[in-house]
């Protein structure tokens, strides 16, 4: 932090968010979320939030992460954007990624997160087994973090199939880690439609997840009417 730089301490961090709600946005983006998730947003938009996180990134952010309580949606979502820019090494950051997972109530801030954690791709073994225990956690929204990730940064090769593996062994059957499974399988046969092909006719996946992966494999722009068609038949 430069010298003579004021540092945007949590309370005022709340009333900058306050001052960039839109009701409108809100009432349209509370819907996607479960009503208790609901009636914690402001109705601050992503760019924003974004935006907000890449200046903190530049101050005091370890004292504002500390100190930021979750009293809001847009709380919650800011911290862990500021987790993913920030300049620090990856044992570092894992250790904000551990503390924050739990924080992590509905499919819109694990999936925001997961998203500014491109620190995987120059880390990719390190960030490979600190996934590990969450593809084996039964909670929904441990699981979901560790499957997003995957699709996020590990569907092509080299992973694809040790990826696939994993999603298959996911022990959460709670249905947003099962949405995530079904996701990061029809993202996996983008990347590698020849592997993930040949994992559909053995996958262990219950029958939901493999249809819900089917349908959005075939449901995808980049996936080819050829291949459609073979996954069609695969339905179960």
């Amino acid at each position: 932090m430069s010298e003579g730089r004021r540092q945007m301490t949590a309370e005022q961090m709340e009333i900058k968010l306050k001052s960039l709600a839109e009701p409108q946005y809100r009432q349209f983006s509370s819907k996607l979320l479960p009503p208790e998730e609901a009636k914690t947003m402001l109705g601050v938009r992503l760019p924003q939030l974004r935006s907000l996180a890449r200046k903190m990134a530049k101050e005091d952010w370890r004292t504002f992460l500390a100190e930021c309580p979750d009293d809001f949606f847009e709380e919650i979502m800011l911290q862990g954007m500021i987790i993913g820019c920030v300049d620090v090494g990856p044992e570092e950051r894992f250790c904000y990624i551990r503390n924050f997972i739990p924080k992590i109530t509905n499919w819109s801030v694990c999936d925001s997160f997961c998203a500014g954690l491109k620190f995987a791709k120059q880390f990719p073994k390190a960030v490979w087994q600190f996934l590990q225990p969450y593809l084996q956690d039964s909670g929904e929204y441990p699981a979901r973090f560790g499957l997003v990730m995957l699709l996020d940064y590990f569907s092509q090769e080299p992973y694809t199939e040790k990826a696939l593996r994993r999603i298959d062994a996911v022990p959460s059957k709670a249905y947003y880690a099962r949405m995530a499974a079904a996701w990061a399988i029809s993202v996996c046969y983008v990347h590698n439609p020849k592997v993930t092909m040949a994992y559909l006719q053995h996958s262990s996946l219950d029958v939901p997840t493999f249809n819900k992966a089917l349908q959005k494999i075939t449901e995808s722009n980049r996936a080819s009417p050829e291949g459609k068609a073979a996954i069609r038949q695969l339905k179960r």
